[in-house]
């Protein structure tokens, strides 16, 4: 069993960044895929960005060139580095732990979550 605690959320101006941090628990998740997700109020829950267990990276469009992801195994911490933020990515953030670390952008695939931290990008 993993436990996940997400941390780094807050508010934050147009063009600001933040750095969330994900904390792993239980168990070494260093063989796992590593997912961040968001989802804003009335709607649906979306795919940010993931790290496979080798530190290949996919992000979704909306964060390209502006978000990164990182983990450390040593720490069993994962990372979203979120630069030039913009008021269409306030939402609550997500961490999440694939065990078998298919790396996939669903959702569903991931079999541990976190409770979230909420991010507020003012205009």
């Amino acid at each position: 069993q993993v436990q996940l605690v997400e941390s780094g959320g807050g508010l934050v101006q147009a063009g600001g960044s933040l750095r969330l941090s994900c904390a792993a628990s239980g168990r070494s998740f260093s063989n796992y895929a590593i997912g961040w997700f968001r989802q804003a109020p009335g709607k649906e829950r979306e795919f940010v960005a993931l790290i496979s267990w080798s530190g290949r990276n996919t992000y979704a469009d909306s964060v390209k060139g502006r978000f990164t992801i990182s983990r450390d195994h040593a720490k069993n911490m994962a990372y979203l580095q979120m630069n030039s933020l913009k008021p269409e990515d306030t939402a609550v953030y997500y961490c999440a732990a694939d065990r078998n670390a298919i790396a996939t952008i669903e959702a569903s695939e991931y079999d541990y979550w976190g409770q979230g931290t909420q991010v507020t990008v003012s205009s």
